[in-house]
């Protein structure tokens, strides 16, 4: 296995004799979880660099990544794509500006809308039919606002969904710079798209255009939780003014750890990665010719090259997507019975869907596991109800938003807390939505309407918990429970 660079040099300076009289306050001894790497949780001392002023190995390190994914410019985030995601908003735009956004985007944009005193021009992507998620922006509807509203000063999108779903970033990005616009695309869920061409997985953003990018590699590539990083390229944004908002945005005392294993994802890759992938596609295309045998469930990865391009332009295959047949059993319940009987956890269960992630790392055994499991469950009809008895969910797609304030605005006015049930055409004053995805319902300075209480009770319905920002833990009872806080009439 390919040791990280910055791994080395942290084991060489913990074997060097030097005392810490410095911080962190464990000094590299065993502490209260033996299990954790105290002797490499050091800080910013010689010979480790400074990740805000990176000069020697994090610099190095960095400049290794951008080269294997065709960037001008990455920063290493230990914020997660949350804190790239703050910063490259603040940075490519000013005060007051007017920003086409895709609804479906993570609630971290919507908090990005709403420090940066934005104005969000929103873009209703489309429903992929049967399974009731969003499916990809339609570069038509891009290119149709950004003539009709001039005063639009970036497009923000996130490709792949959540679900693997991609949008014609191409597309999209030549319709953002024909208008001298950038494209900021949140990909946290794409960090292994377009690395190594002949392995079966599409394009990332970058190389399809996209200006500004953010990753999670360690949602698809072995690396630690909350570790992220950003790519840059071209001058539409300037390197210079994300570097001052990632100051703003980033802890200033950065895991030695986390960043160590970012580098060591980076050697991986280099090193083994068209290996390590070729083998991942192999496993993949097994399981998928095994799932054409399935009856009852349904799998959207081999669904989506059938489908409209505008509904789904493109999909990730190491997302998987499985419908259970509808009516007949739910997310929730297939989650279980994978986790109980199979000792498979999944990712999410919304409705009557179930995602289960891959990755390289995923033992050669895995999807092989997953697929004899649902055979199985198929080979049980007690297990599926009758239609007729309802126990499916019909959840309605994402609802227009009906904007009355713009989000940085509604989040300071005054507010009272109400009986979610009689919210109905009041104007919101916190964001509703399930985690995961984390993507709202309805934002600040929206209006309540029919549709959004209809898909926040189907969800509920579903097993879902509603999240809300303001006005506490979610409730078993949304109608006779739940508050939300609206605003004061």
């Amino acid at each position: 296995m390919t040791q990280s660079r910055l791994e080395a040099r942290l084991r060489q300076y913990c074997g060097s004799g030097i005392y810490p009289l410095h911080m962190p306050g464990h000094k590299r001894r065993p502490g209260p979880c033996p299990g954790l790497p105290y002797e490499w949780d050091v800080t910013e001392v010689e010979g480790t660099d400074d990740l805000h002023d990176a000069r020697g190995i994090l610099k190095e390190a960095m400049d290794r990544t951008a080269a294997l994914y065709g960037a001008d410019y990455t920063r290493y985030l230990v914020g997660g794509s949350t804190c790239g995601i703050l910063a490259g908003i603040r940075a490519a735009l000013r005060h007051g500006d007017r920003v086409a956004v895709a609804r479906n985007c993570h609630k971290s944009v919507y908090h990005a809308i709403e420090l940066c005193g934005l104005e969000a021009v929103w873009i209703l992507p489309e429903t992929v039919p049967d399974y009731r998620i969003c499916g990809s922006v339609s570069p038509e509807a891009v290119r149709c606002l950004l003539q009709t509203d001039p005063s639009i000063r970036a497009v923000i999108l996130t490709s792949p969904t959540y679900e693997g779903v991609l949008s014609n970033i191409g597309a999209i990005a030549a319709h953002c710079h024909a208008h001298e616009i950038p494209l900021i695309v949140d990909e946290a869920h794409g960090a292994h798209l377009g690395l190594f061409s002949g392995t079966g997985f599409p394009a990332g953003a970058l190389s399809r255009g996209a200006d500004l990018v953010i990753q999670s590699p360690h949602k698809t590539l072995p690396s630690l939780t909350q570790t992220a990083w950003l790519h840059l390229r071209g001058d539409r944004i300037s390197a210079g003014a994300l570097e001052r908002e990632l100051d703003i945005f980033e802890t200033s005392s950065p895991s030695y750890p986390l960043l160590a294993s970012l580098d060591a994802c980076t050697g991986l890759l280099e090193a083994e990665g068209y290996s390590l992938f070729r083998g991942w596609q192999q496993r993949l295309s097994a399981f998928y010719e095994g799932a054409a045998a399935l009856r009852r469930f349904r799998i959207l990865g081999r669904e989506a090259g059938q489908m409209s391009r505008d509904t789904v332009y493109a999909f990730d295959p190491g997302k998987i997507l499985i419908a259970c047949p509808t009516g007949q059993m739910t997310g929730q319940a297939l989650a279980r019975l994978l986790r109980d009987r199979y000792l498979l956890e999944t990712e999410m269960a919304l409705g009557d869907c179930v995602l289960a992630m891959t990755s390289p790392a995923d033992a050669p055994s895995a999807l092989q596991r997953l697929l004899e499991a649902l055979l199985a469950l198929e080979g049980s009809p007690r297990l599926f109800s009758d239609p007729a008895e309802g126990s499916g969910e019909d959840i309605p797609p994402l609802p227009a938003p009906e904007t009355v304030l713009p989000v940085g605005q509604a989040v300071r006015m005054d507010m009272e807390a109400v009986p979610l049930a009689a919210a109905a055409g009041r104007i919101c004053g916190e964001y509703l939505y399930c985690y995961p995805p984390g993507i709202p319902v309805c934002a600040p300075g929206e209006r309540i309407t029919d549709r959004v209480l209809s898909r926040i009770r189907s969800l509920e319905a579903s097993g879902c918990r509603i999240r809300r920002s303001q006005s506490g833990a979610p409730d078993d009872d949304l109608d006779k429970q739940a508050r939300v806080y609206v605003l004061l009439s």
